[in-house]
């Protein structure tokens, strides 16, 4: 009985170092509870099967924000942030570009900022951004098919697939589940990390529109890490350490402005 007490304590101070500090340690929690790394590694692979974390190297990170909504359904969660996100990322995109624009709310918004006579290619797998540009006349649309997969908006199937290994864009606007230095880009799906990885590697460039609430976090299926070929744009009241973060494993942060008055 006593050694359960100390196993539901350890998780219960594990859970509240994670809410605190946004990453734990193995090593870390090891001295401060006076236990084996060990004992703190079979915690952390126990949390994590609970759904109560995500493991990386050397410790864990908070699990990602849930996610049980449809595509239509985030676009109307918290607008104004992503379309400040929006307002910087769209700056990037020059005419003559070849641009993927990956599922996810914030590209939509993206999308949606498009100047309509901007001479440009825009590659979707998503019905709602390829909606949102058939009126742009300087917009040479493609439209990856397959079945559509209702949990991430998105045609991420073999066939979409297919389509995409004949893509090589200038720029690819990635949605992200998790965002950390560490642990790279990470998805829930493992069909969508399967996906967006395929086409972040055929990128020349990837950029990627972070929301505050996902970074320092990471989901069960790794994309790609950071690195020099990434872009982020974070929000203006992001938190530093996450900058520098970013940039010393060698990205570009753009931060955006705060909501148009």
């Amino acid at each position: 009985m006593s050694s359960d007490l100390l196993l539901r304590e350890r998780k219960t101070l594990i859970q509240e170092r994670l809410k605190a500090n946004g990453r734990v340690l193995a090593a870390d929690l090891a001295a401060e509870l006076n236990v084996s790394e060990d004992t703190i590694r079979r915690d952390l692979r126990e949390m994590a099967a609970a759904g109560l974390c995500e493991r990386v190297y050397g410790g864990a990170l908070p699990v990602v924000p849930a996610a049980h909504s449809s595509l239509s359904e985030r676009v109307a969660m918290a607008p104004e942030r992503k379309a400040a996100l929006a307002r910087t990322a769209v700056g990037l995109i020059k005419p003559g570009m070849t641009v993927f624009l990956d599922a996810g709310s914030t590209n939509l918004a993206i999308a949606q900022l498009i100047e309509p006579e901007l001479q440009v290619t825009i590659v979707t797998n998503t019905p709602l951004i390829a909606a949102a540009l058939m009126e742009k006349p300087g917009v040479d649309l493609i439209l990856l098919g397959g079945p559509l997969n209702r949990a991430v908006g998105a045609a991420i199937s073999a066939r979409a697939q297919r389509d995409a290994e004949l893509l090589r864009p200038d720029l690819c606007f990635l949605g992200t589940c998790g965002a950390d230095a560490e642990a790279g880009l990470t998805a829930i799906y493992f069909e969508d990390a399967e996906f967006k990885r395929l086409v972040a590697l055929r990128s020349r460039r990837l950029v990627v529109a972070i929301t505050s609430d996902k970074l320092g976090t990471a989901a069960a299926h790794a994309i790609v890490g950071i690195d020099e070929r990434a872009v982020l744009v974070l929000e203006a009241d992001a938190p530093a350490a996450h900058r520098t973060a970013f940039e010393a494993a060698g990205a570009e942060v753009l931060m955006a402005g705060g909501p148009e008055r």
